[in-house]
């Protein structure tokens, strides 16, 4: 009884230190992830931009104007009637 009293004892020490440990060192490759530079220009092509056309983004503004009778936000909820 004692020494599993001693064996659970000393893995709740020791399982706690060894998970804390491993979180505490990335490796190399962790640390190297992202955007290279010279892959920058790829990404910053038109066709790679959240409004890519703008012409299109216009004219869906403009949908969205005549049939919702609400002009910009369109980030937020809700309608032009101010009925939210």
């Amino acid at each position: 009884m004692k020494l599993s009293l001693k064996i659970l004892i000393s893995l709740g020490i020791l399982l706690p230190s060894l998970l804390l440990s491993a979180c505490s060192h990335m490796p190399t490759k962790m640390q190297t992830l992202g955007v290279k530079p010279w892959e920058r220009d790829i990404l910053a092509r038109p066709a790679m931009q959240l409004d890519a056309a703008p012409l299109d983004a216009a004219y869906d503004e403009h949908i969205y104007f005549s049939k919702e009778a609400a002009s910009g936000g369109r980030g937020f909820g809700g309608g032009g009637c101010g009925c939210n």
